[in-house]
């Protein structure tokens, strides 16, 4: 082991940064990260990857795959329920209930523009 090491170039944070990602600090309310967390866990996913995932959403930002996790339905053949297992048609269902809110919301927020 050396005396001394020279830190003068060194960076902080993760030593590989993932591509088309920004570390930040956020301020989320107590509830909001609980409801986070807790609706991850029930679809199987981290809780940044769901908070991503709904800002993308709510901004209209195109939609790309999160690495590492498969589609659900890819073929015809897949369509039956006994292709699922208990947890992936949990996930499923938590899914669509999640994009019927969002949908629920945008409808909203048309019909009040549209009324202004």
């Amino acid at each position: 082991m050396k005396d001394q090491y020279d830190f003068s170039k060194a960076k902080r944070g993760a030593v590989a940064p993932a591509k088309g990602k920004s570390r930040i600090t956020i301020m989320l309310d107590d509830a909001v990260l609980e409801a986070a967390r807790e609706r991850a866990d029930e679809q199987g996913i981290g809780y940044q990857t769901l908070i991503n995932g709904l800002l993308r959403e709510a901004l209209g930002v195109a939609n790309k795959p999160v690495p590492g996790k498969e589609r659900l339905l890819t073929t015809e053949s897949e369509l039956s329920l006994n292709a699922f297992n208990r947890q992936q048609v949990e996930a499923l269902e938590a899914q669509l209930s999640s994009m019927a809110n969002s949908l629920h919301v945008f409808l909203s927020d048309g019909n009040k523009s549209s009324s202004a």
